[in-house]
C-alpha cells in the first residue's frame, strides 16, 4: 500500500501545480521572465514535455520521502499529515527557493508563487498520505 499511496499523493501534489500555476499563470510569466509564444499569452515551451515529467517525477519522489519521514516520525492521523506537510513546504522546501531566488536576483513575487507551490503542494501531498 505504501507504494500506492506515494504514487497517488504524488500525482495529487503534481495536479494541486496544474491549479495553482493557472491561477498564477499571468504573475508567474511575468515574474520568471520565462520566453513566452508568439502571442505572449503561454511559456513558448508549453509543448514540451520534459518540465511536465520532470514535476511528476519530482513530486513522486518528495511524496516517497514525506511517507518515509511520516513513518519514521509516527506521523498518521490527517490531522498530523496536514500540520506536517504545510511545515516541510514552508519551512524545509521554500527556505531554499527563497534563497535560490535571492541569489539569482528573481523577483520576490516569484519567491511567494513557487514558494506557495511548494508549501500548500507538500499539504496535499501530507493529506492525501495519510489518506491510506
Amino acid at each position: 500500500m505504501g507504494f500506492l499511496a506515494v504514487v497517488v499523493a504524488g500525482i495529487a501534489g503534481f495536479m494541486f501545480g496544474a491549479v495553482w500555476y493557472t491561477i498564477f499563470a499571468k504573475a508567474w510569466m511575468g515574474a520568471s521572465g520565462v520566453a513566452l509564444n508568439e502571442a505572449g499569452d503561454a511559456p513558448a515551451n508549453r509543448s514540451d514535455p520534459v518540465p511536465y515529467v520532470t514535476s511528476i517525477v519530482g513530486a513522486i519522489l518528495v511524496a516517497g520521502m514525506m511517507r518515509h519521514v511520516f513513518v519514521l516520525s509516527g506521523i498518521d492521523t490527517l490531522g498530523e499529515g496536514i500540520v506536517s506537510g504545510f511545515g516541510i513546504g514552508l519551512f524545509l522546501v521554500s527556505p531554499w527557493i527563497a534563497t535560490f531566488y535571492g541569489f539569482s536576483g528573481r523577483p520576490f513575487r516569484l519567491t511567494l508563487i513557487d514558494g506557495g507551490y511548494a508549501t500548500f503542494g507538500c499539504t496535499v501531498i501530507g493529506l492525501v498520505l495519510m489518506l491510506f
